[in-house]
């Protein structure tokens, strides 16, 4: 399911972040999604994608389905080819944040984090 605040790690709550997650809870479902990323915003064809990431025919189509629905990616058709972009860099980064945002909050001093930004 798609939520409007994985934009925003702040915003996002427990069952929202468990729901995106689980989306990502096949290895075959990450393996599309990680093709995705390191094809970079303009995407790959559904053929392209399926050899790269070696997951073809009526398998990609069921694990792009809720991929899409996690809002994770998105498919766009351009003449007679369907593109697929990894197109949602934000929440895959709110989704880590999410994670990281706790990062040694329970430790003094909390600076010292390995998890936290401080640039």
């Amino acid at each position: 399911m798609k939520h409007d605040s994985l934009q925003n790690p702040d915003e996002l709550s427990l069952e929202e972040a468990a729901s995106t997650f689980a989306a990502l809870g096949s290895e075959q479902r990450l393996s599309v999604l990680l093709t995705l990323v390191r094809a970079g915003p303009e995407g790959l064809t559904i053929g392209t994608l399926g050899e790269r990431s070696g997951v073809t025919g009526s398998t990609l189509t069921h694990h792009m389905k809720l991929l899409a629905q996690a809002g994770l990616v998105r498919q766009e058709r351009q003449g007679r080819s369907i593109i697929c972009a990894a197109v949602a860099y934000g929440t895959v980064h709110a989704l880590s944040d999410y994670l990281l945002k706790s990062c040694c909050a329970d430790t003094t001093p909390p600076e010292h984090c390995p998890g936290r930004d401080h640039g």
